[in-house]
């Protein structure tokens, strides 16, 4: 019998591709869908403010733990298999893979609902192509949407498209098939936001529209404030789905941890405040409040672009740009589940791929169900935090309120407190000044913030 050889661990091609790959994980929906009626609902420039700290205090550090965990960790690309690699380096119990595992199994959960929202733009691109979103009414629009969500045959040809579309980049490798994808998605992505970004300030109320989100009033600021902008981090940015860690097993020594941490971080707020510009001034311009949640971009924007010059045109511009946002984080979702399945399963990588897609794909079929069918099947009632919610808004409760925060906690505690502070300066490389504000911020301000949001959470 032919011997079971490791696959060898690509590295990244070059720091772009590394920062475009990165990038395109993070800019995703939770920028151009979730940032703008998160912020919309809790006061536009007050919650940007408390966001911007949280990113900055909390997310930046906790991304350059995990690129630093994956780095140090060379010979294993999962993140369980990082963390056990650092941690037995360490003289450290192995049951601290169980925080890589966690984040594994978080992502794995959230893509079997963010393939389902990722088909939700695919087929309102093709409405838009269509011209369905003429002479659009508030009845309308809900009547499109909810005739989309009733559908399930419809949903589960988007969602087959998705996971079709993801798994075959995936399959492809980090350089063959990841970072050729970001190659054409990521440009697409920031050209379709500055289209649409000109356009709002040409036919919007873009005055209304910087007002709201440059002007703060702080007596909006409230505690829960803090909680659903340390959230938004979190779902944003990335933070404890594993797909950093991974990232970082494929980051050559000589990359600069730091500095590419605040490009991402910046780059990925800068996208959401984009995104911000874009939708915004359409919303005022139509007489529409910035406070109408989830619905913000799939029913109340068709709205706004339906009577406006070019509308058409630019709706399918704006479902494009949330296309690519979307696959981008797709294909960086996927990735540490496919590092995870190559390693445990010993396949190759590509059949390792497709072993996941078609799980993945499997699974997927019951959150498109619990829309429709299934949408009163609430198979955790006998758990409180789970009662009354469906099988699409379990997995998403689970994996954005329990499984994320608990990872970037004993992600923090892991970095903070267990690995020494000499392999995680020599790992990260900054000077000694830069070092002891990392320590502060990683080994105090993050697990607190973070516990603090995971009780308030689980509480409420």
């Amino acid at each position: 019998m032919e011997k079971y050889q490791k696959p060898k661990i690509e590295n990244w091609s070059s720091r772009f591709t590394f920062l475009m790959a990165s990038i395109g994980f993070s800019v995703g929906l939770g920028n151009i869908w979730r940032f703008p009626y998160v912020a919309g609902e809790n006061g536009g420039a007050a919650f940007i403010i408390v966001y911007l700290a949280c990113a900055l205090c909390i997310g930046v550090p906790l991304v350059m733990s995990e690129w630093a965990i994956g780095r140090k960790a060379k010979n294993a690309a999962s993140a369980a298999g990082s963390f056990k690699e650092v941690a037995i380096s360490e003289g450290l119990s192995t049951k601290w893979a169980g925080v890589g595992g966690m984040g594994i199994i978080a992502v794995f959960m959230m893509m079997l609902t963010y393939t389902v929202i990722t088909g939700w733009t695919l087929d309102y691109f093709s409405m838009s192509i269509m011209g369905e979103f003429t002479a659009m009414t508030p009845e309308k629009s809900a009547t499109i949407f909810d005739g989309l969500m009733s559908d399930p045959l419809r949903l589960i040809f988007w969602h087959s498209v998705v996971v079709f579309i993801t798994v075959f980049v995936n399959s492809k490798g980090v350089q063959g098939g990841i970072e050729k994808a970001v190659r054409i998605l990521m440009p697409s992505l920031f050209i379709c936001l500055l289209i649409m970004v000109a356009y709002s300030s040409v036919v919007g109320d873009m005055t209304a529209a910087l007002h709201f989100l440059l002007t703060p009033d702080f007596s909006l600021i409230t505690g829960e404030t803090f909680l659903l902008a340390l959230g938004q981090a979190f779902f944003s940015i990335g933070i404890a789905m594993a797909v950093m860690v991974t990232y970082g097993s494929y980051l050559d020594k000589g990359a600069s941890i730091g500095k590419n941490s605040f490009i991402v971080v910046f780059a990925d707020t800068f996208v959401a405040m984009l995104a911000g510009f874009a939708i915004f001034p359409l919303v005022f311009a139509h007489g529409l409040t910035p406070d109408a949640g989830a619905g913000l971009v799939f029913q109340v924007l068709p709205i706004a672009l339906s009577d406006l010059a070019g509308g058409q045109i630019f709706s399918a511009i704006f479902f494009l740009l949330l296309i690519a946002a979307a696959l981008t984080s797709c294909i960086g979702n996927f990735e540490p589940i496919v590092a995870w399945t190559t390693e445990k399963s010993k396949l190759s990588r590509k059949k390792a791929t497709y072993l996941a897609g078609s799980v993945m794909w499997l699974l997927g079929l019951l959150s498109v169900l619990s829309l429709n069918i299934l949408k009163d099947f609430h198979p955790f009632d006998f758990i409180n935090l789970l009662e009354n919610k469906s099988i699409f808004a379990s997995l998403d409760y689970i994996a954005a309120s329990i499984l994320l925060p608990l990872g970037g906690f004993l992600t923090a505690i892991f970095v903070g407190w267990k690995v020494s502070a000499k392999t995680m300066q020599a790992e990260l490389n900054l000077s000694n000044r830069q070092f002891f504000l990392w320590q502060c911020l990683i080994k105090f301000i993050a697990p607190l913030a973070i516990l603090v949001v995971f009780i308030s959470g689980i509480m409420s």
